[in-house]
């Protein structure tokens, strides 16, 4: 596998490769040698498991890491939690060692190291607040949320959904994830959020305090079904890169939920979201993107802010308080006055 990915990643011309480590503690003394950019880092390793390096890289030399993991159950709940530790991004083992499955893997891979290149894992982070603060909010039935986001996605999603309440209006994700991790991130975000939270399936109803996971390899979309609202999932026709695809779900919001619609962009690479945010906010909903500050990579917020898509844009931990005053229409009022109050 060190074979194969240097020789994956020494391909590419806009890539040094610089080193391969057989476990931890080699590794170790090699990051102090070479310095490295972005480090790639096995899951399963002898001496000491990747999660617990992670953590190591992340207190003591904070550095982009892409993790590589099995697709498997146990090898994706492994993924998500690095992520959430600070990993950049995450790519699943090929299945085969063909040319077809290999080429796919290579391209991948090159891509979400260059993407990682580009990542800023000693940035500040948002604090967390309690998430029963707004439990007793009136809010709008009819509000539909969507959020999209990619690289440093995960962090950045458990950051926002821990500070709505159980009642929060229905939230539909696209997260730049592969096909396997989305329902492991979907279970860790049901256990630490106040709302249920859910790998969406084709047809899955939207409701308050629901929020639904694209799940990975497939496009997800609000439709309309016998006059309620669901989720509509659907494969890739090949026209786009990533699946599921922020495009989609922001151009579905576009269509169905219109002024109801709430837009949200966060960290990532590339320009996905830009165009569908864009057809939101024309549509009359309101939209919303992450500054560059508090993003990871400020890629895709800052193509949908140059595009015109971002009506208001806002630091991490401003981005729930954003959807609360949305759904809410005394949320604006009773947040002035306890500004008022506390100064």
């Amino acid at each position: 596998m060190r074979r194969m990915l240097g020789a994956l990643l020494a391909a590419d011309p806009e890539i040094e490769f610089v080193g391969a480590a057989a476990n931890p503690v080699v590794a170790r003394e090699m990051i102090r040698d070479l310095n490295p950019d972005v480090i790639t880092l096995d899951v399963e390793m002898p001496y000491m498991d990747g999660v617990s390096f992670l953590r190591k890289i992340m207190a003591l030399r904070p550095t982009p890491v892409v993790m590589v993991s099995t697709l498997t159950t146990a090898g994706a709940d492994v993924a998500v939690e690095a992520l959430e530790i600070g990993a950049v991004d995450v790519i699943a083992k090929p299945y085969s060692a063909g040319a077809v499955a290999m080429d796919a893997f290579g391209a991948e891979l090159r891509q979400k190291v260059k993407a990682a290149g580009q990542a800023r894992p000693g940035r500040e982070r948002a604090p967390r607040r309690n998430p029963q603060r707004n439990a007793a909010r009136r809010l709008s039935e009819r509000a539909v949320v969507a959020i999209g986001a990619s690289t440093g996605g995960v962090e950045a999603l458990k950051t926002v959904l821990m500070e709505l309440s159980a009642d929060c209006p229905p939230i539909l994700i696209a997260q730049h994830m592969p096909a396997g991790f989305t329902a492991a991130f979907a279970r860790r975000l049901d256990r630490e959020c106040a709302m249920r939270v859910c790998e969406a399936a084709d047809g899955t109803a939207i409701e308050p305090g629901l929020v639904c996971i694209a799940p990975g390899g497939l496009h997800m979309e609000l439709a309309r079904r016998r006059d309620k609202l669901v989720c509509a999932l659907r494969p890739d026709e090949g026209a786009l890169f990533f699946r599921p695809s922020v495009d989609v779900l922001f151009n579905s919001m576009a269509r169905v939920a219109r002024a109801d619609g709430i837009g949200v962009i966060l960290t990532g690479m590339g320009r996905d979201g830009a165009e569908g945010l864009l057809a939101m906010r024309r549509a009359g909903a309101m939209t919303v993107g992450q500054d560059e500050r508090t993003s990871l990579i400020y890629g895709m917020p800052r193509a949908a802010f140059e595009r015109g898509a971002v009506a208001e844009q806002l630091p991490l931990d401003g981005i729930a308080d954003a959807i609360i005053a949305a759904t809410d229409p005394g949320a604006r009022r009773r947040a002035s006055e306890e500004k008022r109050n506390a100064g």
